[in-house]
């Protein structure tokens, strides 16, 4: 299997390359299981954010990191889940496509949640930020809360995200196009 190595929060790792189509292969960033990887870029991440009172991070590969920046800067944070529970309180919903999903899903968040937000500094991370639809669908439900956006942060910006200046992250992760 071919990968692609890079340093990410000083530490190397070697990423396997994926098929996403017959045109374009992408480097596999997971964090599940790293808590190396996880408590390293959370702690460079903290140093680059500006002040914040909650962390908002879609489901799923994003919630570690999510979880040690709350640990590491003693802020809650809360997840926008891929489906409404059975536990949300009026549920808040958008709809959003990403590069790693082939089918349109809609990202709740649970309104009790929402309301704490509510007038609040908000700091959206994410582990991999590449066509930005996640980071769009987690905005549109916290703005729909009036709570106050001051950054957007990830571990990676992935392609033409790399070249964004309203993102916070450590590294770039380069797009493998086919011939």
């Amino acid at each position: 299997m071919s990968t692609y190595k890079m340093k990410i929060a000083g530490l190397e790792r070697e990423l396997p390359l994926c098929k996403v189509n017959d045109k374009l292969d992408i480097a596999a960033f997971v964090i599940f299981g790293d808590v190396e990887i996880t408590v390293a870029s959370a702690t460079e991440l903290l140093k680059k954010c500006p002040e914040f009172d909650y962390i908002v991070v879609p489901e799923a590969k994003g919630i570690p990191l999510a979880y040690e920046m709350a640990k590491q800067s003693k802020k809650p944070y809360f997840v926008c889940r891929k489906g409404a529970k059975l536990y949300m309180k009026d549920p808040v919903s958008v709809h959003v496509r990403s590069i790693t999903t082939d089918k349109m899903q809609t990202v709740y968040l649970d309104g009790n949640e929402g309301e704490k937000l509510r007038g609040k500094k908000v700091l959206i991370v994410d582990d991999v930020i590449s066509t930005g639809e996640s980071l769009l669908a987690v905005r549109a439900l916290v703005e729909k809360f009036d709570a106050e956006i001051v950054g957007q942060a990830a571990i990676l910006a992935e392609g033409d995200a790399a070249d964004r200046d309203d993102i916070i992250f450590l590294e770039k992760l380069p797009l493998f196009p086919k011939d």
